[in-house]
Parts: C-alpha cells; structure tokens; sequence
C-alpha cells in the first residue's frame, strides 16, 4: 500500500487525478519531497 507523508501531501495533490493514480499504484512510501520527484522521474522515463 503507498504511503504519502502529510509534509508533502499539498505536492501530491497538485498532481493530476493520472500521474496520482500511477503513483499509488506502484506501492511507494513517500516521505520527501525528493521521494515524489523520484517516482515521477521513473515514471517519466517508464520505469
């Protein structure tokens, strides 16, 4: 289950409904900012 901190949760939201979706699929702890970039960045690269 994908966990998204509360201290980047405004960032998460941000996102669209997609690119949210795909991320919480993919089963990742998000703490950091630098941890939403990362999935985003494999995401991009189809990873």
């Amino acid at each position: 289950m994908s966990y998204v901190a509360p201290a980047i949760q405004d960032k998460f939201e941000s996102l669209s409904i997609e690119l949210k979706n795909e991320i919480l699929r993919r089963n990742v702890k998000l703490y950091t900012l630098n941890d939403l970039i990362h999935c985003l960045e494999d995401i991009v690269q189809g990873k």
